[in-house]
């Protein structure tokens, strides 16, 4: 007769508080929760960093004037004020300075009456309230200085329920976090890492699919819903459709390259860098010289300046932010196919465990029949193949 097996596992509890702390927290565990901790810290920064002390920097700025000499003397003027808060430019005349604004290439216009004492400034809500404020409150007091007053005209202003024109900031982080955690549902359902490049295809399609649901659902919303955003809906309906793909194929190739870490390196580079970065509360000249310059490559960034071209601009100014995230759409594609591809015939990790190829198998232990060597429960301790 068999006589029953007993466990030889060793009891925690034996070795006291000490023995059930290392047996309950494994030091993968305390890396993650170390990797948290760094995450939030890098969070605080780059926010407070960000926003805590805004300083006009390098405005553009249209100088129409009916002589040309005069708009030259001014700029030049402009161009010297301490810590260089504008870049005055002279134009030919009012029309070009207007225009101009509309195409976005400069954020207002100083437009001077040589046969009086009052000038006028052109600025565009749209592009962001505390801009526009900035601008008024610099020229303001050079206008002063002179001996000059000043009249302020809003020539794109924000439509009346886009407080402050941060509707657009808004709904293109909603959009990215959309794409983020659409990613990151795809990686703890179906394993971190594809195992082979028809599962990457299926993947990106199904975040396609997504895509395009979620850039109309939040355009209808900003929209005609609410009335926050004006402008043209299938045009925003394509820039949130390419927003919340390119965020979300970015997380699938962090995934792919280092498995659930890789979700929180998507939103070290969209959150914490993307975010305060993306000219929403203050837009890009009024940002630090380290948030300015990687605003405009991030996908928040591109994206909050598209849509704000296209709600005030008439799609202005928006071809650049949107070739910016189709690149970081193809370059995530082709990151997650390409990790698939290489990962075909290896071992795959514990579904959304994030552990490497090396790491090493997972024990099999005794059945509750205690007959040796099979596992406790169907599929336990098989390695993910989706």
């Amino acid at each position: 007769m068999n006589q029953p097996t007993q466990s030889t596992d060793p009891d925690p509890s034996a070795g006291g508080f000490l023995s059930e702390v290392k047996d309950a927290v494994t030091i993968r565990a305390a890396v993650l929760v170390l990797g948290v901790l760094a995450l939030q810290l890098a969070f605080i920064t780059s926010y407070i960093g960000a926003f805590h002390h805004p300083e006009p920097s390098e405005i553009p700025l249209a100088v129409a004037a009916p002589l040309a000499p005069a708009a030259r003397q001014t700029a030049e003027q402009l161009a010297a004020l301490p810590g260089k808060p504008l870049d005055p430019r002279p134009v030919g005349d009012e029309a070009a300075a207007l225009r101009q604004i509309r195409d976005r290439d400069v954020d207002g216009a100083l437009i001077i009456d040589p046969a009086g004492t009052t000038d006028r400034l052109l600025v565009a809500g749209g592009a962001g309230a505390s801009l526009s404020q900035a601008l008024e409150e610099i020229v303001g007091r050079a206008e002063k200085a002179r001996g000059r007053s000043l009249q302020v005209t809003d020539v794109a202003p924000s439509a009346a329920g886009d407080g402050r024109g941060l509707s657009s900031f808004y709904l293109v982080v909603g959009w990215c976090v959309g794409g983020y955690l659409c990613a990151a549902i795809l990686a703890i359902s179906a394993g971190a890492r594809p195992s082979n490049l028809s599962r990457a295809v299926i993947r990106l399609a199904a975040l396609l699919l997504y895509s395009i649901a979620a850039g109309l659902l939040g355009s209808v919303i900003a929209g005609p819903v609410l009335g926050a955003l004006p402008g043209s809906l299938p045009a925003l309906w394509g820039l949130g459709t390419l927003v919340v793909f390119a965020v979300g194929a970015i997380t699938l190739a962090f995934q792919g390259l280092a498995g659930v870490v890789g979700i929180g390196l998507a939103i070290l580079l969209v959150v914490v860098f993307g975010n305060p970065s993306a000219g929403g509360a203050y837009p890009y000249p009024l940002l630090p010289p380290f948030w300015k310059a990687i605003g405009p490559a991030l996908p928040p960034g591109a994206g909050t300046y598209a849509a704000r071209s296209i709600a005030y601009f008439r799609g202005n100014g928006a071809t650049g932010p949107l070739l910016v995230l189709a690149a970081w759409a193809v370059a995530g594609s082709a990151v997650t196919m390409a990790c698939a591809v290489m990962r075909r015939g290896r071992p795959g990790a514990a579904v959304g465990s994030g552990l490497s190829d090396d790491s090493p198998a997972v024990p099999r232990f005794a059945d509750t029949t205690g007959a040796p060597g099979t596992a406790g429960a169907p599929g336990a301790g098989e390695a993910d193949t989706r």
